[in-house]
């Protein structure tokens, strides 16, 4: 059977685990890394790929990772689709979802591409999970409850702002979907913490919770990418009250960002032209394998 060809575009956290993770597929092979830099200063687990500044110099792509910042994602995604290639993202701003596969969705269907949003872990397989709770009680409450761990687009927002270094953003649960954002920023020289935490609680990312920003001498030294997801729905199904539901899991945080990508990356190949979100997409359209044997594994 013919492999996937996947290129990682962008080349952080979360590319760093999607190499990892498509090294461990078998329907996978690697077409190539696109970074700003190219080739320059390559990193030596690079050495066997090709290394390029556009996904243009790379041959025979089928689906592009976009393992960039969330606010990048859209940008990268209409260019890459408007080659014919699909694209793969996990943009994380929850309400700008509906409006990014609306924009996408003509574009994917004139170029005959697919483009899968969204596909992390929250937005993502979470979204699978509460998408499940709420089909099997449809009246009722859910509940997301983040942390405690790093969110890596909280901490990637922090960083870009005037005077910042580095910053980690850990998300610590209050309950009931409530939320408290710490922030870790390490300083450029002359920067005002004064003028970071402005900039910070300001921001889409943070305005809504309660946020705190602490100058630290190292973010390195405080850095865990620890994170994880508890999960709650309280509801009735059909008219039997009380029914209680609960999903757990603590996690690496850019390791399940990752393997999520390579899933969905898979799952593309299989989809027609447009645009989705992961509870749009057949579970087992993700897993590598043949299908009769997954069901009769599975169900």
């Amino acid at each position: 059977m013919k492999k996937i060809r996947a290129a990682i575009v962008g080349y952080g956290n979360i590319g760093r685990y999607t190499l990892e993770a498509l090294r461990a597929a078998n329907d996978f092979e690697i077409a190539g890394v696109v970074r700003r830099n190219g080739a320059e200063n390559k990193p030596e687990e690079l050495a066997n790929y090709e290394v390029v500044k556009n996904i243009r110099d790379l041959k025979d792509v089928d689906v592009a990772i976009l393992a960039v910042p969330t606010r990048s994602c859209p940008e990268y995604a209409k260019d890459i689709i408007s080659l014919g290639i699909n694209t793969v993202d996990s943009y994380d701003i929850h309400t700008g979802i509906v409006g990014y596969r609306a924009e996408m969705m003509p574009l994917c269907k004139e170029k005959q591409a697919v483009c899968v949003i969204s596909a992390g872990w929250d937005p993502g397989s979470d979204s699978i999970v509460r998408t499940l709770m709420q089909s099997l009680a449809p009246k009722g409450l859910s509940y997301t409850n983040f942390g405690p761990g790093m969110s890596m687009g909280h901490s990637v927002c922090a960083k870009g702002k005037e005077g910042v270094k580095d910053a980690l953003s850990m998300t610590i649960p209050l309950g009931e979907s409530i939320h408290r954002r710490m922030v870790y920023v390490e300083l450029e020289e002359n920067a005002s913490i004064e003028e970071v935490t402005k900039a910070i609680k300001a921001d889409p990312y943070f305005a809504h919770d309660e946020t705190h920003v602490i100058a630290v001498k190292s973010v390195d030294d405080v850095k865990d990418m620890g994170h994880g997801v508890h999960l709650v729905r309280k509801g009735v199904s059909g008219e039997t009250q009380n029914q209680h539901f609960e999903f757990n899991m603590s996690i690496n945080n850019p390791a399940l960002t990752a393997q999520v990508l390579v899933n969905v990356a898979r799952a593309s190949m299989r989809l027609q032209p447009g645009c989705y979100t992961m509870v749009e997409i057949p579970v087992i359209d993700m897993l590598e394998g043949d299908r009769e044997e997954l069901i009769a594994a599975l169900v």
